[in-house]
């Protein structure tokens, strides 16, 4: 028996959670898959998976090996990898995860201006308003929205999230114009609801060198901030927005920025990635690359705001 490929095989069931979708990773037939998994567990003497034609869940002894395997199999992948992208040193694949709406407005445009500097890199770029496993996923460069991820990972805050109150001309000719916070309870608002914990968010405000968080009348609420962005600008209410989201609306006066004495810039975004002791080039020069460009990207915030005070 081959020890190295049954347990890469048995490890890429583990990760595909499928045994057609492992064989069709390893170019092998399902047959071949299940055959060197079964001898695997032969040798062992002991059952790695529950089977039934419509699940596939680990035994306790599957899910001892997987820990334990799984690792030093990643760190050949790497290994293997890195040997290969060596010719023209950044070559090859970079996994990114990043909510939509940071990825969208801030990480995506990025992507080819990386590409023009770095021809063979391409990106796998998985977009979610859930947080993202990065160890589980096999992400390399990770973003998110608030506090720095936990586990063990390096982080860099890119910089702050301004929020701005606002609204299209739209609603403010029909419903009128909030002079201060308290008038908000007599307006119609949008929403956020946080996908991984279901709650709607309530808004921010800086008020007294203090920041004051407050429920607001939702007509609306959403689990992705472009849905919530698409209701205010039809005029559905006003809304809370990033406004690195609604530079060109606000400069184009298709939104109309509200209660700006009171805006915030509390929470920041992070760019994290694993401690690796053979991270891929290519991912160095990337991290590298965010680093140097994302930053003013997020400090334009505050000027895009005052521009459009001034119209």
């Amino acid at each position: 028996m081959d020890k190295a490929r049954v347990i890469s095989l048995f490890i890429g069931v583990v990760r595909a959670k499928s045994f057609s979708q492992a064989a069709v990773d390893a170019g092998l037939t399902p047959q071949a898959v299940s055959k060197a998994v079964r001898q695997l567990e032969d040798h062992l003497g002991v059952r790695l998976f529950h089977r039934t034609t419509r699940s596939l869940s680990l035994t306790d002894e599957g899910t001892r090996l997987f820990e334990l395997a799984n690792p030093g199999l990643r760190l050949l992948d790497e290994a293997l990898d890195q040997i290969q992208s060596s010719r023209l040193e950044v070559d090859g694949l970079i996994r990114i995860a990043a909510p939509t709406s940071i990825g969208n407005a801030i990480i995506v445009p990025l992507l080819q201006a990386f590409q023009q500097r770095y021809p063979g890199a391409h990106f796998d770029m998985q977009l979610d308003d859930h947080f993202t496993d990065l160890v589980e996923s096999r992400i390399d460069v990770g973003f998110r929205a608030g506090s720095p991820p936990e586990r063990n990972l390096i982080s860099r805050k890119l910089g702050e999230i301004t929020l701005l109150t606002c609204a299209a001309p739209s609603y403010l000719d029909r419903y009128g114009t909030p002079k201060k916070l308290a008038d908000l309870a007599a307006h119609r608002c949008t929403g956020f609801r946080q996908p991984n914990t279901g709650r709607l968010l309530p808004w921010e405000f800086h008020v007294d060198g203090a920041t004051v968080y407050q429920d607001v009348p939702t007509v609306a609420s959403f689990n992705t901030v472009e849905g919530e962005l698409m209701a205010v600008l039809n005029g559905m209410g006003i809304g809370q927005m990033p406004v690195f989201m609604i530079e060109k609306e606000l400069a184009s006066g298709e939104l109309v920025p509200l209660l700006t004495t009171t805006i915030t810039a509390n929470n920041g975004v992070f760019m994290s990635y694993q401690q690796r002791t053979q991270m891929p080039l290519r991912v160095r020069h990337f991290i590298d690359f965010v680093s140097e460009q994302a930053p003013p990207r997020l400090q334009a915030q505050r000027r895009a705001v005052n521009a459009a005070k001034a119209r």
